[in-house]
């Protein structure tokens, strides 16, 4: 008897890794709505398992010190509420993505290619500008999609469009905290269509047609 037939295949993980910026500027309204943001991401995205593929959500939270958790599946993941401190070690944090990134054991070889998030309302406070160098000098770090949300007007928007490096992709301005949520939802619909996707690697990403214009900087 050929026991292969009756072997079901796992998805491969679909990893989702989003860098937060946590530091003392993102106080009041922004983080309660990054918290709240998180939250619905993580609901929405827990169902969103194919035969092919399974979404894994990791985190790298940064303000004076970087914080990296592991990618886990969507379903497992648990949110929490983030409180705003400290500085924008956002340098710190590209080089604990790009780690997590290179490691086989924490990200395994068959995981599809990776979409990496950026949210960051200040300057950064080390040298985020060699750390993207260093991202995009690595090979999974340079394959992923980048995405970038700007909040408020003392974001570092032409750092965030060196992480985004894609001139066909705009980095997202949030002026209202509302906006926030409105930025992680089309995160979270934009991972869903990869996981639907007969080739999740090459899946385009979704129109920004939704968006105001004067929010999306290329």
């Amino acid at each position: 008897m050929d026991l292969d037939r009756f072997v079901t295949a796992t998805p491969r993980p679909l990893p989702v890794i989003l860098l937060l910026d946590v530091s003392g500027s993102m106080q009041g309204s922004k983080i309660a709505s990054l918290n709240a943001s998180l939250k619905e991401l993580a609901q929405d995205l827990a169902g969103s398992a194919t035969p092919q593929g399974e979404i894994h959500i990791g985190l790298v939270v940064f303000s004076s010190g970087v914080d990296a958790r592991d990618p886990v599946a969507a379903a497992a993941f648990v949110p929490e509420e983030f409180r705003a401190d400290g500085q924008t070690a956002m340098g710190a944090a590209i080089d604990a993505v790009r780690a997590m990134l290179e490691d086989r054991e924490r990200i395994p070889s068959r995981a599809y290619t990776p979409t990496l998030v950026l949210v960051s309302d200040g300057q950064p406070t080390d040298g985020a500008e060699k750390a993207i160098e260093r991202l995009l000098g690595s090979d999974r770090g340079r394959k992923a999609t980048r995405l970038a949300l700007a909040i408020g007007d003392d974001a570092d928007v032409d750092m965030l469009k060196r992480f985004v490096a894609n001139p066909e992709l705009p980095v997202f301005r949030a002026q209202e905290t509302a906006k926030i949520r409105d930025f992680f939802r089309w995160v979270t619909f934009s991972v869903q269509v990869r996981t639907k996707s007969r080739n999740p690697d090459a899946a385009p990403v979704p129109p920004v047609a939704g968006f105001d214009p004067g929010d999306l900087v290329y």
